[in-house]
Parts: structure tokens; C-alpha cells; sequence
């Protein structure tokens, strides 16, 4: 990383970030009722989001900073390997158009506000509740992290070294969110995702310019997995396996997060999740041209400490520097966007369902928002926190994890839409039985998110969070069982 200040690049950056600044507070008042005082209001937008910014909203929540730096970061480290992401998005969009109309519906007809409202309401169940919204905000926490992280490595870039910038975009953060809830980043989404179009599209078309085309491209890359010894552009045949169930695993996961999950519930209408579920996958063809950047950093000739400076590094290297400006304030603000819908998110899980649940049953609407947005604030001021005085490295172990945890939410939140022959005993067993097994296979491979299962001489590697939701869903199932059976049978229960 540069060590002097680039000032061209400083300045145009700091224009940027100062107008989603202004944005974010010019929001509260955009397309606003009477009052934000309503959780609904704040945490949801009034739920009024049409297709067109649901469709920026989303993608600012899913494709956020930190994929900009760790896809790239995966690909020249690994090659082939890190092109997951792909398939991934590409199966999550079924899964989101088949899903999420019907999640939309329910939550709009009984006004609910989280995935564990939609739990409680359809089981009645409060421990059950409690387990989806305490998994919802344990895996959020380290994906705010993330997302500061994110925005570190552009300061770094910059030649800004302290914790101050850190702290100044905490505040921004923070302040924004709290003042103008779901509104901020929704407005600013779709500035963030004109400056990635913009960013991308440019890289493109310039980089292999400068590198000599995308068949030098891959031809440096090669040479150089083949020189490290480690790599390839093409997936072994061992790694099969583990890319598809990391993918399957990924697609599965990725809607059952708070923020996700608070992006689909502000849509206005359940066609605009469905028209959404069509559209989100030019995302996808723009991630495809990311994670190339990280294959062009091999063709840049770059040297690298940390693979997450492939990209900064390559905007600092081949444009100049007001461009390099707008590419890292693209970056930054891909880190605001996502970091204020999660810490929306995760606060409307605690308040709705800890709060609401066990301390102040009787909280008027007000008292809800007033609560969550201290909430928020103390979720963003926890993720930086934990990246100023914690290591790095356990930030992306316990966001692995986060994956695996929310996972196993799966069953709680999307077997009711659809049938009512689970019983909450038994989504809570199995839920129980995928936290903590998958929990137990992270640690056994010191948090890699993969495990190897042994049948003989035979052996298959697969995600873990897979292996533990196919337990999950088995346990449910022999508990379920049992449970209809013994509320058929009450004397034989006694």
C-alpha cells in the first residue's frame, strides 16, 4: 500500500462520501409518513420500496465492500476456486423468487417486522423465536466488522494511516442510520451501485488495455499459480465437491440474514420481490468482472502482503488519481450501505423479539423505534470496537461462522410458509443440533469452512454449514415425529 498521500484521489473521495452524508440525512424526510416513530417506519421504510429500489436496495445489501475486496482477494489467491461466488448468486435468485413473495405476505399480514416475528407468529413458540433472533444478530455482528474492514483497506490505500478516518466513517454511519433508519441506505444504494457500474465497467475495458488483453491476463495468472505452486484456473477434480456445496450452501444462507431478510420485507408488493429475483442477476455478471481483477493483479506484476489490496492497489497502479478516488469511494460507501441495513436489521431483531418479548411486553410504537435506534448504535459502535482492539483474522472466523449459524435458521423460518407438519420442539432440536455440530466441525478445522466426511477408504469435502443443516433438518423431522405421535397418544406421553 502507498504511503504518501494521494491528494487528487483524497479529494474526490471525500466529495463523495460528504454527498452520501448529506443524502443520508436529507432521507429522513424521503417518502416519509407522518413520523418515523413506528418501528415499521424506521426499520422498513413504511414498507413502500417498489421494484426499482428494492432492486438497489438489495443489491447494496448483498454485494457489499467487502465482496469487492475478499472475491478478488480469493481469485489471486486460490484462482478458479474463488469464482464460487458465481455460481452461487446464480442459484440464489430461484430460491429468492420462490421464497420471499410468500415470507413478504405473511409478514405484511400479521405486521411483522423480522423472520423470528414471522417464527413466533406462526408457532407460537418463544424459545424458538429467541434461538432465530439471537442467531440473527451473533452472525451480523462480525458482518458489520466486515464491512469496516472494507473501508480500512481504502484508507490504507489512500496513504491515511490512524484510527481516526476509521472512527469518522463509524459516525457518519451511525448518525445517518439513526436519524433516517431503512430510508438512508436505500437512497444511497443507488448512488453506491452508479459509482460500482461506473467503477467496474471502466476496469474492464482499461486493465486488460494496459495489460495486454485478457488472454495475457490469464496467461500471468497461470504462470504464476504454477510459480507459487498453489492455485489454478481450473478446479481440480478434490474440489468438485467442496465448490458446490459451498455455493449451494452460500445461496441458501445468504436470505436468511437480518439484512437480507430487511430488504425483502421494505418492498412494497410481493412482485417486486419476484421482479427483483429477475433483475438481481446483472449483479451477478458485474461480480463476474470483479473477481477477474483478482487474476489482473497477477498480470499487474502486484506483490502482495495482504490479497485484499488487489484491487485498491490495481486502481492505484492503472488510473489515475481522481479515478482512483471514485473507485475506493465506491468501496467505501459499498461498506456504509450494507454495515446500516445490518445494524437495522439486527436491532429490529432485538427489539421486536428480546425486548418487546421478555422486558417491555407492553412498549408502545415509539418506544420500539426509540429502542432500536439505540440498538443500532450500539451494534456499529461493537464492530468497531471489535476492529480497533481485536485481531483481524478472528473477524473473518467468526463471520464464517455467522454463515454457518444462519444456516440453520433455514428450517425455522421457511418450513411453516409452506406446511404446518413441523412442530416447534422439533425446529428447536434441530436448530440446536446444526449450531452447535457445525460449530464443533468449524473448530475441528481450525474455522475453514469446510469438512471432510470419511465412509471407508472413500472421502468427500463439503461445507460445513451443509453437513449441519442436513443434521438440522434431520433431527427436526425424528423430533417432529415424535412429538405428533405423542399428541396423538397423550396417555402414552405421561
Amino acid at each position: 500500500m502507498t504511503t504518501e498521500i494521494d491528494w487528487a484521489a483524497l479529494t474526490v473521495f471525500v466529495f463523495l462520501l460528504g454527498l452520501v452524508t448529506i443524502l443520508g440525512f436529507g432521507a429522513a424526510g424521503w417518502r416519509r409518513s407522518k413520523s418515523l416513530a413506528p418501528l415499521e417506519e424506521w426499520g422498513l421504510g413504511g414498507r413502500q420500496f417498489g421494484t426499482w429500489i428494492t432492486w438497489f436496495l438489495i443489491g447494496g445489501d448483498i454485494y457489499t465492500a467487502y465482496t469487492m475486496i475478499a472475491v478478488p482477494a480469493l481469485v489471486y489467491a486460490t484462482g478458479a476456486y474463488g469464482f464460487f461466488a458465481m455460481p452461487y448468486t446464480i442459484l440464489l435468485y430461484p430460491f429468492v423468487f420462490a421464497f420471499m413473495p410468500v415470507l413478504w405476505r405473511a409478514a405484511k399480514k400479521h405486521n411483522h417486522v423480522t423472520a423470528a416475528d414471522v417464527v413466533y407468529g406462526h408457532y407460537g413458540h418463544r424459545p424458538l423465536e429467541l434461538a432465530v433472533a439471537l442467531t440473527g444478530v451473533v452472525a451480523t455482528m462480525p458482518y458489520i466488522a466486515l464491512q469496516l474492514i472494507g473501508i480500512e483497506t481504502v484508507f490504507h490505500a489512500l496513504g491515511i494511516k490512524g484510527e481516526l478516518p476509521l472512527v469518522a466513517a463509524f459516525l457518519i454511519l451511525a448518525l445517518n442510520t439513526y436519524f433516517s433508519g431503512l430510508r438512508a441506505p436505500a437512497l444511497i444504494a443507488i448512488v453506491k451501485d452508479t459509482l460500482i457500474y461506473i467503477v467496474i465497467f471502466a476496469a474492464i475495458l482499461v486493465i486488460p488495455l494496459k495489460l495486454g488483453g485478457y488472454g495475457a491476463t490469464f496467461e500471468a495468472a497461470a504462470t504464476a499459480f504454477k510459480a507459487r505452486g498453489s492455485g489454478d484456473l481450473l478446479l481440480a477434480p478434490a474440489q468438485f465437491a467442496p465448490y458446490v456445496s459451498l455455493a449451494l450452501g452460500s445461496a441458501l444462507a445468504l436470505f436468511m440474514y437480518p439484512h437480507a431478510l430487511t430488504g425483502v420485507l421494505a418492498s412494497a408488493n410481493a412482485d417486486a420481490i419476484r421482479k427483483n429475483a429477475i433483475l438481481l442477476p446483472a449483479y451477478s455478471i458485474v461480480l463476474a468482472f470483479v473477481a477477474l481483477m483478482g487474476l489482473m493483479g497477477h498480470a499487474a506484476g502486484l506483490k502482495l502482503a495482504n490479497s485484499n489490496d488487489v484491487v485498491p492497489l490495481l486502481f492505484e497502479a492503472l488510473f489515475p488519481g481522481w479515478f482512483a478516488g471514485v473507485a475506493f469511494a465506491a468501496i467505501a460507501i459499498g461498506a456504509l450501505v450494507p454495515a446500516a441495513i445490518m445494524s437495522i436489521g439486527a436491532a429490529n431483531l432485538f427489539t421486536r423479539n428480546f425486548w418487546r418479548a421478555y422486558i417491555n411486553p407492553t412498549v408502545s410504537p415509539g418506544g420500539e423505534a426509540k429502542v432500536a435506534k439505540m440498538t443500532s448504535l450500539a451494534l456499529v459502535g461493537g464492530a468497531l470496537l471489535f476492529i480497533l482492539y481485536l485481531p483481524v483474522q478472528f473477524a473473518l472466523d467468526l463471520q464464517l461462522l455467522g454463515g454457518l449459524w444462519i444456516l440453520q435458521t433455514l428450517p425455522a423460518v421457511i418450513f411453516g410458509l409452506f406446511t404446518g407438519w413441523f412442530r416447534a420442539p422439533g425446529l428447536l432440536a434441530g436448530w440446536a443440533a446444526g449450531f452447535l455440530g457445525g460449530s464443533w466441525l468449524a473448530w475441528l478445522n481450525d474455522f475453514k469452512p469446510l469438512h471432510t466426511l470419511h465412509f471407508g477408504s472413500a472421502s468427500i469435502t463439503l461445507y460445513s454449514g451443509l453437513i449441519a443443516l442436513v443434521a438440522n433438518i434431520l433431527i427436526a423431522t425424528l423430533v417432529s415425529t415424535m412429538v405428533r405421535r405423542g399428541l396423538r397418544n397423550p396417555a402414552r406421553s405421561i
